[in-house]
């Protein structure tokens, strides 16, 4: 099967991340996974939420939003507050972020990450994770650089991608096009220890096997060993030593 972008079936899009996109923000990272890009900034602020309060522990949350032309019709500002879908995403990206670092290490400190799409092609919540992790270790290292922690925290690193089934092909990395029409689309996120840290499957049709759910979770884990790779290219100026460049390689 020939995909509407020529790539191979098990073929990534290309992937592009440029750190410091955002230069007010303690880290940011402007990834792309072919046309869907996303601008991710972290931001670290005193204090946790009142539950964690005491407890000597950081936080790091998330918000996902799409601008208004991301789309090829205008999609409306949610000015009332983030619609379902936008809340699930964000508890998504925040859950996976979490996993990346020793929140015991941030002191009472909490990490927002904000991913918001300029261009959607498919695939914007893993390409927010994938980038999100790279705002997080910038502004993890910011801590350590202006002082704030004293050494620098365990970081594991995370990324995201999806992958689903078109008349009967198994693909990595679906666009838009694809995805919209995929009789299962399935968004995983694993870390560089080859953990997994979410599954999202949905069959839209025909139910699916343990061994197709398996073959696609094989196909998901070689497609994040590469964007693990690029996120440790994009950081390697900042972190040379750290856990990023020795635990993302395939």
């Amino acid at each position: 099967m020939m995909r509407s972008d020529g790539r191979a079936p098990d073929q990534l899009r290309p992937i592009s991340i440029e750190i410091g996109a955002a230069p007010y923000a303690e880290g940011s990272a402007l990834i792309a996974y072919g046309n869907t890009r996303v601008l991710c900034t972290a931001t670290i602020e005193d204090g946790v939420p009142a539950w964690m309060r005491g407890q000597q522990s950081g936080w790091v949350t998330a918000e996902y939003a799409m601008l208004p032309r991301a789309t090829l019709q205008r999609t409306r500002r949610e000015r009332n507050g983030p619609s379902g879908r936008t809340q699930e995403i964000q508890r998504l990206i925040g859950r996976s972020l979490r996993a990346a670092v020793d929140l015991n290490a941030l002191g009472e400190r909490t990490i927002t990450i904000d991913c918001d799409v300029l261009q959607a092609d498919g695939g914007t919540r893993t390409a927010s994770i994938s980038g999100g992790y790279v705002a997080l270790a910038l502004a993890v290292e910011y801590l350590v650089r202006s002082g704030a922690v004293e050494s620098m925290p365990a970081l594991t690193p995370v990324a995201a991608v999806s992958v689903g089934i078109l008349r009967d092909m198994m693909l990595l990395d679906l666009c838009y096009e694809e995805d919209s029409q995929a009789a299962l689309d399935c968004n995983v996120v694993m870390n560089a220890e080859g953990a997994f840290i979410e599954v999202q499957a949905t069959a839209e049709g025909t139910p699916v096997s343990r061994s197709q759910l398996d073959a696609l979770l094989d196909l998901a884990e070689r497609g994040i060993h590469q964007i693990l790779a690029a996120q440790a290219a994009a950081l390697a100026s900042v972190l040379p030593n750290n856990t990023v460049s020795r635990n993302s390689a395939p």
